[in-house]
């Protein structure tokens, strides 16, 4: 495997990857609210919301080498 081909593979799984924490976080701030910890479920929530952007910037470089 070449390195293009590795980083190809590599986006892929951190895009996947950074999905599984995301949904993670947010069942946390859910379970946080209904503890009702406020604040560590609106904290959890913004960390949700930055690894979605997150894992469309993964997605994003990865597009841009397909397109190469």
């Amino acid at each position: 495997m070449n390195e293009l081909e590795k980083l190809k593979k590599l986006l892929h799984h951190w895009a996947e990857h950074n999905e599984e924490h995301a949904a993670i976080y947010k069942d946390w701030a859910v379970k946080a609210t209904e503890l009702n910890q406020i604040e560590a479920s609106e904290i959890l929530n913004n960390i949700h919301e930055q690894t979605n952007n997150m894992t469309d910037l993964f997605n994003k470089a990865l597009k841009s080498l397909s397109v190469k």
